[in-house]
């Protein structure tokens, strides 16, 4: 294991310290280009479109998209994650958080409107992703197919597997133990399992619920941490911005910590680029493909540059030393730093709030993770949704990875998650950018239809598409 672990690491390393850097930074700053800074242009707009009803009461809201892929989002990484960049890295990760986060609304827009554009046909409502623009856009269904197995590896194993470690790692404080990671991995599974065994109808009920709830609580009591400590508030801008471009670290690293910390997590965290949300954005009742991709643009401001955010300002704010969080093995112990900060503000009150945001965070993303898992498994059989067994099967799978993760070490779970979450963006940004054109003339048949007052209502050919199946 030990061997396979330093393999892990050693790749994870190559990915984020020169490939995906230069790869998503630069995909994301051509997509502002060429949108015309949409993340910024349209940020408004998007948040009107979010309000609009489904003409379709069968199939899932604009809404219940972007909460299914901010339930994704919003995880154990904007807190153990950004914990765990500030330590490694300093505070200056936080600006290249924001930074991933900016580009990267355009790189969602893009991803998210395509997937609507070559979404498919489903018994209620539609479905798609980056294997179905691939297989259609591309004309490449054997690519379609790599990325599939490469999403579900990723969201089914390698992120269930981190989110459950993660949950486990925080609740293990509360019940020491020799099973402890037995135990508390199986009520997890358990739990989870409730959910994922519904199906995707269950999830999107579920998550429209839980994840507004805890996203508001959460940045409630990070506003109350801010304002206790406000006299502080100058000085966290300040660190953040001057130690943006540090070159230390506490473990390390081939470019500044900062930048490879803060873009490793705050991809880790949002998620754009990747081909993640775009299987939610499909399942989306819309009149327009446009209006789904400001959603789930608007899905990563959501996360980094407010639920991230709020972790850091919190830790940041409280102003407690980094340093004292990497123990005498040289492991980062990211869960201690955000539990301290918050028990020194609110005592033994903080530590059950933060222990209780986690394991919801992590939970509506073990859920989250399963649907995208679902939608890509009908790409490589497509009767699976139809096959009661094999599908019963697939769910206690993913339920099963969720137990297996509990038992992870941290550096493997981190490790593995990277490097599989890095394998999909390498499929998926070159497609984006190879489709993109197709993204850029919705979005200017969106703007035209905008401005002469109408609400956009899509149709292919008026973009020279012929070969789309739902908007013919």
């Amino acid at each position: 294991m030990d061997f396979f672990a330093s393999i892990v690491s050693t790749i994870s390393g190559w990915l984020y310290s020169y490939i995906l850097i230069a790869l998503l930074i630069g995909a994301g700053l051509y997509f502002t280009v060429r949108t015309g800074f949409v993340q910024f242009s349209f940020l408004g707009e998007s948040i009107r479109v979010i309000k609009e009803p489904r003409k379709d009461q069968q199939a899932v809201s604009s809404f219940q998209a972007l909460m299914v892929s901010t339930a994704s989002r919003v995880g154990t990484g904007n807190i153990i994650g950004v914990t765990g960049a500030i330590i490694a890295g300093g505070p200056g990760a936080v600006f290249w958080m924001w930074i991933i986060a900016i580009v990267g609304g355009a790189s969602a827009f893009v991803e998210s409107t395509l997937a609507q554009i070559y979404k498919k046909k489903g018994a209620t409502g539609s479905y798609g992703g980056p294997a179905y623009y691939i297989k259609q856009g591309l004309k490449s269904p054997a690519l379609g197919g790599v990325f599939a197995v490469a999403l579900i590896l990723t969201y089914m194993g390698g992120f269930n597997a981190l989110a459950s470690f993660n949950m486990t790692d925080f609740l293990k404080v509360y019940f020491p133990g020799d099973n402890t990671s037995l135990i508390i991995g199986a009520v997890i599974a358990v739990l989870a399992g409730i959910v994922i065994l519904g199906g995707g109808k269950r999830i999107t009920q579920v998550t429209q619920v839980l994840v507004p709830v805890m996203a508001l609580l959460y940045l409630a009591v990070a506003l109350i941490v801010i304002i206790l400590n406000i006299e502080n508030l100058p000085m966290v801008f300040s660190t953040i911005f001057s130690e943006a471009f540090s070159t230390q670290s506490a473990f390390g690293g081939l470019l500044g910590a900062a930048m490879m910390n803060g873009i490793k997590r705050g991809l880790y965290s949002n998620e754009a680029g990747i081909g993640s949300a775009p299987n939610a954005a499909a399942s989306a009742d819309v009149s327009h493909p446009v209006k789904q991709g400001l959603v789930q643009m608007l899905s990563v401001f959501i996360d980094t540059l407010l639920i991230c955010t709020a972790t850091a300002f919190m830790i940041l704010t409280t102003n407690l030393d980094p340093a004292a969080y990497i123990d005498a093995a040289g492991n980062s112990m990211n869960a201690a730093y955000i539990q301290d900060s918050l028990i020194a503000n609110f005592g033994a009150f903080g530590s059950f709030f933060v222990t209780a945001a986690l394991a919801l965070f992590a939970y509506t993303t073990l859920v989250g993770n399963y649907y995208y898992a679902e939608m890509n498994i009908s790409y490589i059989y497509c009767d699976a949704q139809n096959n009661k067994a094999f599908m019963l099967c697939y769910r206690l799978l993913a339920v099963f990875i969720i137990f297996i993760g509990a038992q992870f070490s941290a550096g493997l779970a981190w490790d593995l998650a990277d490097v599989l979450m890095g394998l999909m963006a390498l499929i998926n940004v070159p497609v984006c950018v190879l489709l993109g054109g197709t993204a850029f003339k919705a979005l200017a048949d969106y703007r035209k239809q905008r401005q002469a007052g109408k609400d956009p209502v899509f149709r292919a050919a008026d973009i020279g598409l012929h070969d789309t199946e739902y908007w013919k």
